[in-house]
């Protein structure tokens, strides 16, 4: 629903996406939930986060000038600017015309969508309990905005209006396609809706804002709130660069000589995979996997509980079986049973696999003289075993050649052989940042010369960040007034090594590197004239981000960047065929935890929530798929911020495995191209039918003009070594 997400200055991508970490807040009261009104149109004086971008690239956002007594105010005279704009669209005497209505919007709430870039720092890389109560404030205020606009009948029939003369008028396919996702999405969030069923819909839309913000609050809390401090004695069988940054993150948390465990995944899997002691890894294991299930004042299935019932409402209002079917009816999946049929084709192989892979590791510990079961807790230390004997791999060695700096410079290599982009560095007193940490490149076409725009970096854990990866818009592409330079960015939650060592990433950071990085170049390639064509169909969008991880294990990349961090020579080939002969090593262990993930997701927003209980949900959906006893989910139910912070993700993480079919299609592509993976004329293609367009074209469509057919999820059975 970009469309309408645009129309409302994106307060629906902030609400469901981004207010992610805030305090709860209390519906009922009028104060906090009648959405903003003219008489709150006076402009705040010198408000830097309401300003024009300034400086060079078409202005930059003035990070430097963040300061949180801004938010409120800018964020309250906002919306009541974006309101007035959308009021004046409506009432409009003359017509409704393209021009007057569907282009009017997507000129509409510039300074909204200002605000809201920095309100996405706070809320994802910079929190602080301050911001929180901010959040509490504006969440309610933020969701009745979006309903007010969604649900203004006036505006609704212009574009009605402009819908209905598709088949009569002369459109481009670009005004036809921004025309038709538009209508869909106001049709699709109650514009359609009158009287009770009406103020329902939008009462829900105000408590769901509330119980995503109260979600994610409680998840961070708990990862704030659980640090596990080790000694010296501690540290058995940890590589030497993961106990030194593990030493400057205790230094950093005023523990120094300690060793502090973060409890996010970049600090439990390593730890899990290298320690020697059995009931620390137990501690670490049962730490993570409980966030926001300690039955505590964070935890979170009361919450869950009462999201699912308000989504269910809320769709049945619109008069469909079941959120997941209102889900999935623009995506590419159409409907659950296609999501199913995908997923549950390969559950079996997968759990098969992990049957193999517990089996493997059982003898290895038994050989050992360990006296032990396989357990959660066990499954990445004995896997790392099994690995060596089998492959004679250590994934420590491995990564002495992931060097964080040269993995950054083999992107750009890739970007530069793909798109034909030159990236050079910034510096920061010319374009600020928020962070010390945060890095800035400008971007090119090196054949042109022509400006792209700019790639921000935030790649390093902190305390108020929120935990995993994410790619994200300062400003999109866009010529509707003159062409738009792109201001992009990648974030991630690598452990930083200490002052002056080189940070070195382990095989899953590398390829998040690279993942999110394919992300920022489907931004930065973008050609489409209109902003709402910039939106994204959520399992095809994890598409581009997934091919791109394939461009790591490239020779030329292994040649020219993966180099040994003290000898500076390449992988060599010894270590390099190990690697592609493990390359679907615990691959059931990888494809499980994620499948079991997707498919629980499914069916929690396919079932009648009336009475649910997520804990007990989770444990009987998982008996039912006959989940491996040795694995949990990746993300357990009440740790599941894609699907329950904002509705990102919600009944859409199948998407991930769903655009893994387009990817290993793709891949079968490249490898029989006459140059391989750095083919110019595949590349151009790739670029112009699943780049540029973002979307602009139907996706499906769009892959069988790249591909000249439809993707095969064979090719996906093939990858990942299941057939």
């Amino acid at each position: 629903m970009k469309s309408l997400a645009k129309t409302v200055g994106l307060s629906a991508v902030l609400i469901g996406a981004v207010a992610c970490q805030t305090s709860g807040n209390q519906p009922n009261q009028k104060s906090e939930t009648e959405a903003v009104t003219k008489s709150e149109l006076k402009r705040p004086a010198n408000n830097p986060l309401l300003a024009e971008f300034a400086g060079p690239y078409q202005g930059v956002p003035a990070f430097d000038k963040m300061n949180l007594k801004y938010l409120e105010p800018a964020a309250i005279y906002a919306m009541a600017k974006n309101l007035e704009e959308i009021e004046l669209i409506a009432n409009n005497p003359e017509p409704a015309t393209f021009e007057n209505t569907i282009l009017a919007m997507e000129r509409d709430g510039k300074e909204l969508s200002r605000v809201f870039v920095y309100y996405g720092i706070w809320a994802s890389n910079n929190s602080s309990p301050a911001f929180r109560q901010i959040q509490g404030k504006l969440a309610p205020k933020f969701a009745a905005f979006s309903s007010k606009i969604s649900q203004n009948k006036k505006l609704f029939e212009r574009i009605e209006t402009v819908y209905k003369s598709l088949d009569t008028k002369s459109y481009t396919p670009e005004q036809r396609r921004v025309i038709e996702l538009t209508y869909d999405g106001f049709a699709r969030n109650g514009a359609t809706l009158t009287g009770e069923k009406q103020k329902r819909y939008a009462e829900i839309n105000k408590e769901l804002s509330g119980l995503h913000v109260k979600f994610g609050n409680n998840l961070l809390a708990d990862e704030e709130n659980y640090v596990l401090f080790l000694e010296k004695s501690d540290l058995g069988g940890l590589p030497p660069s993961f106990v030194s940054a593990i030493g400057a993150a205790a230094e950093a948390r005023g523990k120094p000589g300690k060793y502090a465990i973060a409890n996010t995944r970049s600090a439990m899997e390593p730890f899990l995979k290298y320690s020697t002691n059995r009931k620390l890894r137990e501690n670490v294991w049962r730490t993570y996997y409980s966030r926001g299930d300690n039955r505590d004042e964070f935890d979170n299935n009361d919450v869950i509980a009462e999201i699912l019932k308000l989504r269910h409402e809320r769709v049945q209002i619109l008069g469909y079986e079941n959120y997941a079917s209102w889900r999935l009816a623009d995506r590419m999946a159409q409907e659950p049973k296609n999501a199913y049929d995908l997923m549950l084709k390969v559950w079996p192989a997968a759990v098969n696999r992990v049957k193999e892979e517990v089996a493997a590791m059982q003898a290895v510990a038994d050989a050992e003289g360990a006296g032990l079961k396989i357990e959660p807790w066990d499954y990445r230390f004995y896997a790392e075993k099994v690995r060596k004997k089998t492959y004679d791999l250590d994934s420590n060695e491995v990564k002495q050649y992931m060097q964080y700096d040269k993995l950054r410079s083999a992107m750009f290599y890739v970007a530069d052989r793909l798109f034909d982009y030159k990236f050079t560095r910034v510096s920061t007193s010319e374009v600020p940042v928020f962070h010390p940490d945060v890095e800035v490149w400008e971007v090119k076409n090196k054949n042109s010369g022509e400006l792209v725009g700019l790639w921000y970096l935030d790649a390093f854990a902190r305390e108020g960040k929120r935990s995993g990866a994410w790619a994200t818009s300062y400003r999109s592409h866009s010529t509707i007034d003159g062409k738009k330079l792109v201001l992009t960015s990648n974030n991630s939650n690598f452990i930083k090594g200490k002052p002056g060592e080189t940070t070195l990433l382990s095989i899953s950071d590398a390829t998040t590197l690279f993942h999110e990085f394919g992300h920022s170049l489907h931004i930065l390639a973008s050609n489409v004239k209109y902003p709402t064509l910039n939106s994204g169909v959520r399992d095809f969008t994890e598409f581009q981000a997934q091919l791109l991880e394939r461009w790591l294990w490239t020779d030329e990349v292994i040649e020219k960047f993966l180099v040994h961090v003290k000898t500076g020579k390449s992988m060599p080939q010894s270590l390099l065929t190990k690697i592609r002969a493990a390359k679907n090593f615990n691959q059931g262990f990888n494809t499980t935890e994620y499948l079991a993930s997707s498919l629980v997701d499914m069916k929690l927003h396919t079932t009648d929530p009336t009475n649910i209980d997520p804990r007990q949900f989770e444990i009987n959906t998982l008996k039912e798929l006959g989940m491996p006893r040795e694995i949990v989910m990746r993300h357990r139910t009440p740790q599941f911020a894609h699907v329950f912070s904002g509705e990102g993700y919600s009944a859409g993480y199948y998407s991930y495995l769903w655009a893994d079919v387009l990817t290993a299609d793709a891949v079968e592509a490249f490898a029989e191209a006459p140059n391989g993976y750095y083919d110019k004329e595949l590349a151009d293609r790739l670029v112009k039918y699943l780049f540029a367009p973002r979307n602009a074209i139907e996706p499906a469509k769009a892959y069988k003009q790249f591909r000249g057919r439809h993707a095969e999820a064979e090719a996906l059975m093939k990858d990942r070594g299941f057939m």
